[in-house]
């Protein structure tokens, strides 16, 4: 028998939507807020492609400007999409389906409509031709067809998995009239065509984008874009690295800046124009996952195959003395992957959670059942020969001792040897006293610091021993962990699982938080998870902070309510600030 079917302008991964069908404006927003004005961004390194959806090339900053999808989703509710290009979407009870209505009214910049064909297209081109992570996102979506003159159904794979209306929402939708006469599979430098509220109006090759708003933008009346997309022009400029760009924000080259250094936002912006207002510092806070930056081990490199390796490694990184004498004491010390959410681990097991991890029992490691997981500490003088007698102990224990002042292994003979490969010279300072440390463990480590494209390339091709990396995690986790963490991603160009992590218990357990039927089951299965990956060492786990450090030219206004997951302005303006032109013509007249 047919199930039954809801059809809405919205739908929430588990529970309640939030806005109704005649809700005028998010609450996050400033309906009124006036359009107009120029806001300048900085971005670092360097760009050669304007296609974003593909591996190959560096894209642009800012690309989401001109791209839209079926759906999105608001920021004070954990995982809820409204129809965007769509005007309805139909689900069966089981999910195992879902159709979306097409606005008749969504065109793209060309002003041809936007089309069932256009999204049939996006999803077997993206599958086909895109970048290896859509492979993976999209992989149980069976089928799209056309099924109205304005009506697409997709059908899935597979069972109980109730994300992939949601997934399907956000797919990027592409013009088949575009992308016919133009080479997906290449990097281009031509501004592609979009539906989005921005369109490309210059580019400079490497070095700038400019971005304009679209006056006569199809969607500007829609309840989900009120108050947002204000700034008539948003440009990019490019910078070779973080010190330059911040000198310039202060000499006024440009606007806004996220600051997501810790030495930088405590001592480098104390100038004149910071004390008498011209230039604000404002922490926001937020309640984003802050999910996990660490140190992430390759696996595929045989040395840090054992996990008691990678553990006693761990040993030689002193957090506490780091936080203090690097960071003035900015940051707490991050112990899971799904950081500052009720999806993270904590304490012991019970309930739901442990009644999935006991079906795992003897295939993952006793202590997540009997320890909390925290990372070694130190009391922060700098002394920390107790943590480094642990892991010359543990090192002992793996094979490893240290033979002529090198550590090496007893069978193989292997002298233990890395790289730290880094994008960013400011980490040179917090990575530096961590060699000296490895030193005494009788490793030599040594620090490359490369350029974004090198960069791309080799973790591309998992072409590194250690990386610094940071996995942001969403508050309602689902298809994209396949890629983070599962043996057919391990292989995957491109994919996300730097570790490389081959556990079959993993990719069961993916499986399960992928198809919880609500809301508990998946922070159970999430907490599951968590705790098996910490408990498999594969990351030295880094710090956090549960605020935006925000550095901006006091030119814009702002809405009085802030979204509670407001998403991360590291690289873009937030879309419901304003060009307050009073406000900018006093700084331009020097007030």
């Amino acid at each position: 028998a047919d199930l039954p079917t809801y059809t809405g302008h919205a739908i929430a991964m588990h529970g309640d939507v939030k806005y109704g069908p005649d809700f005028k404006h998010f609450e996050y927003v400033n309906p009124n807020a006036p359009k107009g004005g120029r806001v300048k961004m900085a971005a670092l390194g360097t760009f050669d492609s304007l296609n974003g959806n593909i591996l190959k090339g560096v894209t642009a900053y800012g690309l989401g400007l001109i791209g839209e999808s079926l759906m999105q989703s608001s920021r004070d509710e954990a995982f809820t999409e409204y129809c965007l290009l769509a005007e309805s979407i139909e689900v069966p009870d089981d999910r195992s389906w879902a159709t979306f209505t097409l606005r008749a009214e969504a065109r793209w910049h060309d002003d041809k409509p936007v089309t069932v064909d256009d999204v049939i297209f996006s999803l077997e081109t993206l599958k086909t031709k895109g970048h290896p992570y859509f492979k993976s996102y999209y992989g149980d979506v069976q089928k799209a067809e056309k099924v109205g003159e304005r009506q697409v159904k997709f059908t899935f794979a597979g069972e109980d998995n109730r994300e992939l209306p949601l997934i399907v929402g956000q797919l990027p939708i592409l013009p088949k009239h575009y992308w016919e006469t133009h080479n997906f599979e290449k990097t281009t430098l031509e501004p592609p065509l979009g539906s989005g509220p921005y369109k490309i109006e210059s580019v400079e090759a490497g070095r700038s984008i400019t971005y304009r708003r679209v006056e006569n933008y199809w969607g500007k009346n829609l309840a989900i874009n009120k108050g947002h997309y204000n700034p008539d022009v948003i440009r990019y400029d490019y910078y070779k690295d973080a010190n330059v760009a911040i000198e310039a924000l202060k000499s006024a080259e440009y606007d806004f800046r996220s600051e997501n250094i810790s030495k930088e936002w405590a001592t480098a912006y104390n100038i004149p124009a910071l004390e008498d207002g011209r230039l604000v510092k404002e922490l926001i806070s937020h309640e984003n996952g802050t999910g996990m930056q660490g140190f992430w081990f390759n696996m595929r490199r045989a040395k840090f195959a054992d996990p008691k390796v990678r553990h006693a490694l761990a040993y030689a990184f002193d957090f506490e003395w780091t936080n203090a004498k690097l960071f003035y004491g900015q940051y707490e010390r991050t112990t899971s992957y799904f950081s500052n959410t009720e999806l993270a681990s904590s304490d012991f097991p019970e309930g739901k959670e442990l009644a999935i991890l006991e079906t795992y029992r003897g295939r993952i490691p006793d202590e997540v059942f009997t320890k909390t997981y925290v990372p070694p500490s130190t009391d922060g003088s700098g002394n920390l020969r107790q943590n480094l007698r642990t892991g010359r102990t543990m090192l002992r224990e793996a094979g490893w001792e240290i033979k002529e002042g090198k550590l090496t292994h007893n069978q193989t003979g292997e002298v233990m040897t890395f790289e730290f490969l880094l994008i960013s010279p400011s980490f040179e300072r917090v990575v530096g006293p961590m060699v000296q440390n490895l030193k005494r463990l009788g490793i030599e480590a040594t620090i490359r610091i490369v350029d974004t494209a090198q960069y791309q390339n080799r973790l591309q091709e998992f072409d590194f021993d250690i990386i610094v990396s940071s996995r942001g995690q969403s508050l309602s986790p689902g298809n994209e962990q396949r890629n983070y963490w599962t043996t057919k991603s391990a292989d995957t160009s491109g994919s996300r699982n730097y570790a490389g992590i081959k556990n079959p218990v993993i990719d069961e357990m993916v499986e399960t938080l992928i198809n919880a039927p609500d809301r508990e089951t998946l922070v159970a299965a999430t907490r599951a998870l968590d705790r098996v990956l910490l408990w498999g060492h594969y990351v030295i786990p880094h710090w956090h902070i549960r605020s935006h450090r925000l550095v901006y030219w006091n030119k814009f206004g702002k809405p009085s309510v802030t979204a509670k997951y407001m998403s991360s302005p590291f690289s873009t303006f937030p879309s419901t600030w304003w060009v307050d032109q009073a406000k900018a013509a006093k700084l331009t007249q020097g007030e």
